[in-house]
């Protein structure tokens, strides 16, 4: 028997993925364009839908309320992403509602002065105003991080080995929203999730006019074959006996939005009353901010590799924060009742349609914006049960996790250390949220609970987060345990390259801001 060749077993590391139709700066044609970008708007609308649907009754807020509040995330949205598009990192990525704000969101919603008002919707709007004002104090924390370059220092101390975790528990982290509401309505969900894999990866090489169209609109036609599915059965009374419950998640007539949307309305700044501020209200609401902007910054390495760019330099990445803090901003002005993070199934959308062009992604903040404002067509495609969200979420997640993991062809993985700082990393940043989740679930609040009702929010978002107890641990890992003997097992020749605007010649042609503005803001 011949001896095996390295070269048949070992496969040498990539700056950049291959295989990918279109990259960050090159285009598909305009039609296909247009049917990508309002590919990713229905996918962004899950999230949309989904935080404004828990809260807003939680607020007392009707359904006409949630209605305004999905469009006005949706509007503010559109904005954020254009705003990230074209000056914060210029990666592919929707800026969407995030689920980190949700812990000190409801602390203010459960706070005295606002549960004991009689009247529902005088409540809806006094806690609205509440949660507006602690996301403009909040917002501070990512625009001095990010515009004073301070996040860009931090991610000095960042290597590969210790970017792993966070960007796969990124996705792996969402796993809660992923098969445990598949199966909460699973006549619909299961063959979702089959119809979506058939589709995206074994029927991936049949081509229209050399167009695999089956592959680059596998979530449309997944989508609309599903949803109409759905309908058909919850209007020939599929599910007029079924538990409360089971109605909600599949029929598509349980969501109440297009009856209450208006025909045209624009979202505006202060439309729910001047904000009001409480100190204790801001201080829990940076924890979720700070959890947001880590969360962010592994979405955009993995946005970074579906894109085919290379990783975002410290600058770029910084700059980017910036803008996001500017997005926290405006989702306090306008009152979106949440914060604003990068849409990890969006990211994940880039890998599975194999394009990575940004201008799809400006196409798909042109939809967000467009429908935000067309209340009742926008609130039909609203309409989409939960669960065929799901169902796709667990594809896209794990794309999303994967390419975290992808991170490892740079590290020396034969390395005890190696094996020690990911393994722990990414067990810890599973199993401590999980706890906090279960102890919060049984006991009804979190396992932090003392007389200050700030501090409990800043412990149970932070630790609730598993892409944030991933970095913490495998940075502070990575950066004390055998540092200086072990930067070429951490993967760092090839990642110090990347630390600066002009140490690759890439760079330029992936992050330099439009309309020749770096003369103006030169990149470090």
């Amino acid at each position: 028997m011949s001896d095996i060749k390295l070269e048949e077993i070992a496969h040498p590391p990539m700056d950049q993925l291959q295989g990918f139709e279109y990259c960050i700066d090159s285009n598909p044609s305009w039609k296909e364009a247009i049917l990508l970008g309002f590919q990713h708007y229905i996918l962004a609308l899950g999230t949309a839908v989904m935080i404004p649907t828990l809260l807003v009754p939680l607020m007392g807020g009707s359904d006409n309320d949630k209605v305004r509040v999905v469009q006005t995330l949706l509007f503010v949205g559109g904005i954020n992403t254009l705003l990230q598009t074209l000056f914060g990192t210029r990666l592919p990525t929707v800026i969407g509602g995030s689920y980190a704000f949700i812990i000190p969101i409801i602390s203010i919603i459960h706070d005295p002065s606002f549960s004991q008002i009689p009247d529902d919707h005088e409540r809806f709007l006094h806690t609205m105003r509440a949660i507006q004002g602690a996301l403009i104090v909040s917002s501070s924390i990512q625009i001095i991080l990010g515009y004073s370059q301070l996040w860009g220092i931090c991610s000095r101390f960042f290597s590969p080995l210790g970017m792993v975790p966070v960007v796969a528990l990124v996705g792996f982290g969402l796993l809660y929203r992923g098969f445990p509401v598949v199966g909460r309505c699973v006549e619909i969900g299961v063959p979702t999730l089959i119809l979506f894999i058939a589709l995206s990866q074994y029927l991936k090489h049949l081509q229209v006019r050399r167009v695999p169209l089956l592959e680059r609109f596998a979530l449309l036609i997944t989508v609309a074959t599903l949803w109409a599915y759905a309908h058909i059965l919850t209007v020939s009374g599929a599910y007029k006996h079924r538990q409360e419950k089971t109605q909600f998640h599949c029929r598509t007539d349980r969501a109440n939005l297009i009856s209450s949307a208006p025909w045209i309305k624009i979202p505006y700044p202060l439309e729910w009353g001047a904000p009001t501020f409480d100190a204790g209200h801001a201080f829990g609401m940076m924890a979720a901010v700070f959890v947001s902007l880590i969360e962010s910054t592994g979405a955009y390495m993995a946005a970074a590799r579906l894109a085919s760019a290379t990783p975002p330099p410290a600058h770029v990445l910084s700059r980017g924060i910036g803008w996001q803090g500017i997005g926290i901003l405006l989702d306090g002005l306008f009152g979106t009742a949440t914060g604003s993070t990068v849409s990890v199934e969006n990211v994940g959308l880039l890998g599975s349609t194999r394009v990575g062009s940004r201008r799809v992604i400006q196409i798909s903040a042109g939809f967000m914006i467009f429908f935000s404002i067309l209340g009742k067509f926008g609130a039909l495609f609203a309409s989409i049960p939960f669960t065929i969200f799901a169902a796709v979420y667990c594809i896209l997640f794990g794309l999303v996790a994967a390419v975290g993991l992808s991170f490892l062809q740079f590290t020396n993985m034969n390395s005890m250390r190696n094996l020690f700082i990911a393994g722990v990393s990414i067990f810890l940043g599973l199993s401590i949220p999980q706890y906090f989740f279960s102890y919060s679930e049984s006991a009804g609040r979190g396992p932090a609970y003392t007389k200050a009702d700030w501090f409990n929010d800043y412990i149970n978002t932070i630790f609730s987060s598993p892409a944030t107890v991933a970095l913490i641990v495998s940075v502070f890992l990575d950066n004390t345990l055998d540092f200086k003997e072990t930067a070429r097992d951490r993967g760092m020749p090839w990642w110090v390259r990347f630390r600066t605007f002009r140490g690759d010649s890439r760079n330029e042609e992936f992050y330099s801001l439009p309309f020749n503005l770096n003369r103006f803001f030169p990149p470090s």
